[in-house]
């Protein structure tokens, strides 16, 4: 007969998901390593990893009487690209070009939540997260069996690669735990060296607040500007650590089919897909929140997303843009006017460069 812990693996399984597996809900080594990471000042201004600190060390503050941590995984990408389209345009991570994933997934973990009621034969208590709340899904993903936490930080699973969605149901239940994976990294360092702004103090670590992601999409205020020529076309988010990662481009890597739908519904959007620069220096509060209604690009808000796109288009070399530039740098808004006046210093040198004959100094992450 199966047992309960063969039935909650099932369930996932019939829910969409790619991979299950099942974690002890205890604190680890691995969660331990975020107190000092923090106290290294690798976590910049994301405030709300220390506020909860002992609870994304201890996932039973989260849930009194936590027992196990279900786990899953969903791959959100399936390496095929659109071609970009004409004029200057902006590079968008691959996981926030469609449906807000929060919202997509945290549906179905709802649904797990009701299906383990149903399985249990008995009220039960649990709390499930999609990058949302206390508990370090990461960790557990690659301690139930999901895959292993590679030098670029991110989860690796042997066939999937590391393009995936990751989602916990803390509970009471007692299930048996998963296998771990093992580390496959060997001696690569691929992820590390492609890293434009040298992100990675040692491997297995990232400082926060050298990393592109988090400067585009967590931090307020000005991007340094040690940073911005490496930002290259980058408007939300970076994939440069995993668009090496052999486990990503290697031709085994596998997408499953999608019965439940999952993956269609995380589609890229057609503006999403690589957004013409001159039409995101356009947006104003209005046109924004229509264009990324339920999806994750509401992240950073316009002012940073309008911040990014022209850091973009300094690195573009495109003299079209300088209109939209200047408009920007007669703004209002000194934030942005000084991102729009260090751009159209960067296209102005690039415009007398190529009429002396020169190469002029642009980088792109595509």
């Amino acid at each position: 007969m199966t047992d309960l812990t063969d039935a909650v693996l099932a369930l996932g399984t019939e829910l969409g998901f790619d991979r299950v597996g099942v974690a002890p809900a205890e604190p680890t080594p691995r969660t331990e390593f975020l107190r000092s990471w923090v106290a290294r000042g690798y976590a910049g201004e994301m405030k709300y990893l220390v506020r909860r600190l002992p609870e994304r060390v201890d996932p039973r503050r989260v849930l009194e009487g936590a027992r196990s941590i279900v786990a899953v995984s969903l791959v959100y990408d399936s390496g095929v690209e659109d071609a970009p389209g004409e004029g200057a345009r902006g590079a968008v991570a691959r996981y926030a070009r469609g449906d807000d994933y929060h919202e997509v997934l945290q549906e179905r973990l709802r649904a797990y939540e009701t299906g383990l009621q149903v399985l249990a034969g008995r009220p039960i208590r649990c709390k499930s997260y999609v990058d949302t709340g206390p508990v370090q899904e990461k960790a557990y993903a690659a301690i139930a069996g999901l895959g292993w936490i590679g030098k670029n930080t991110c989860l690796i699973d042997p066939e999937l690669g590391s393009l995936l969605f990751l989602g916990v149901v803390i509970t009471d239940l007692a299930l048996r735990a998963s296998s771990a994976e093992p580390d496959h990294c060997g001696t690569c360092r691929a992820c590390l060296d492609a890293c434009p702004t040298r992100a990675f103090p040692e491997p297995y670590v990232l400082d926060a607040t050298r990393c592109l992601s988090y400067a585009t999409i967590e931090q307020r205020g000005a991007i340094p500007e040690a940073m911005r020529e490496a930002q290259g076309n980058r408007v939300f988010g970076c994939d440069a650590c995993q668009e090496v990662c052999p486990w990503n481009t290697r031709p085994k890597r596998r997408v499953p089919p999608d019965p439940r739908r999952l993956r269609e519904r995380l589609a890229p959007l057609a503006e999403w897909r690589a957004p013409a620069l001159e039409w995101l220096l356009s947006l104003d509060q209005e046109s924004w929140r229509e264009a990324t209604r339920r999806t994750a690009m509401r992240r950073p808000g316009l002012r940073e997303l309008l911040r990014n796109a022209l850091v973009a288009a300094g690195n573009s070399g495109d003299p079209s843009l300088i209109p939209a530039l200047r408009r920007r740098a007669d703004g209002d808004d000194p934030l942005l006017a000084d991102h729009a006046a260090w751009a159209l210093t960067r296209l102005r040198a690039a415009s007398r460069a190529s009429a002396a004959g020169r190469s002029p100094s642009v980088t792109s992450s595509s």
